[in-house]
């Protein structure tokens, strides 16, 4: 069987994209790295692929707002062939600046054309860049199910100084309708952080569209692929209880085979290498 193609996006400050490409091609994609101007050239390129990933970095300088230069040129440039290619199924999945890119997009948590801007990513409450490792809660709703399928909770490292979701509304709504557009923007949370860890609303840690097709989250999967990459993973213990079931050292993906149910990346698979199985796993079945 052909590998699925997935496309991701370099370049212009985008510094994620060989971590990102790699663990892609560790579970079964065929993967093809894009240089931004190269793409906005030519956005028809998304018609040959199955996935379409903005990887995390500082797409340029993270000038007037994080993500948005980018976000203004892709609308510019390639915003018809980006809605096809929503509205056919293509997976969308943005990674910390990727996520900020998707939410100036007005993509999340909506992705329906015309959609309004409901959220933006504004500084965190400490003011300043984090880089740490954060455990995370898996939501129990279909947006959750397309990358976070048989995950309950996980660690992934964040890195980011602007991760502090927030409501993007007019103040001039009605307070029930403000309060509408808050359950909204709760329901297409995807994964939350266990704590508060930036002052993000409602602990959210991503979002994800209605089918789930379309995700941002603000921490890293593809820097959790394998064991060696935890802090703790010369701890014995630790080590043995990730990797109880099996493929402790977690370099071998099974091309998107796990079959993950216990909490933490479980069946001895990092977190992160089952977020990118699953991703394979739905465009296999979606064919």
């Amino acid at each position: 069987m052909t590998a699925p193609n997935a496309l991701v996006v370099c370049g212009d400050g985008i510094n994620c994209e060989v971590e990102t490409s790699y663990a892609l091609q560790l579970v079964g994609f065929n993967v093809q790295s894009v240089h931004v101007s190269e793409l906005l050239k030519q956005p028809e390129r998304l018609k040959d692929t199955k996935l379409f990933c903005i990887p995390g970095g500082f797409s340029f300088g993270d000038e007037i707002a994080s993500g948005k230069v980018l976000a203004i040129k892709m609308r510019q440039h390639m915003q018809e062939q980006l809605q096809s290619f929503i509205a056919q199924k293509g997976l969308v999945v943005g990674i910390c600046n990727g996520f900020q890119v998707l939410v100036q997009l007005g993509l999340l948590p909506l992705s329906e054309v015309g959609a309004p801007k409901l959220v933006s990513l504004t500084h965190n409450k400490q003011k300043k860049f984090l880089n740490k490792w954060v455990s995370l809660d898996v939501t129990n709703n279909s947006s959750s199910d397309v990358f976070f399928k048989s995950l309950k909770t996980l660690e992934l490292p964040m890195r980011h100084g602007e991760g502090n979701l927030k409501l993007e509304i007019s103040s001039e709504l009605s307070p029930e309708k403000q309060a509408n557009v808050l359950q909204l923007v709760k329901e297409h949370a995807s994964l939350r952080y266990s704590e508060d860890v930036n002052g993000s609303l409602d602990r959210i840690a991503a979002l994800s569209s209605k089918d789930g097709t379309v995700m941002g989250l603000m921490p890293h999967p593809e820097a959790f692929i394998r064991f060696t990459q935890h802090p703790n993973w010369t701890d014995r213990n630790w080590y043995n209880a990730q990797s109880a079931t099996g493929n402790g050292s977690g370099e071998n993906s099974g091309k998107g085979t796990s079959d993950v149910e216990s909490e933490g990346g479980a069946s001895g698979k990092p977190a992160g290498l089952v977020i990118f199985e699953n991703a394979f796993r739905y465009v296999n079945c979606a064919n």
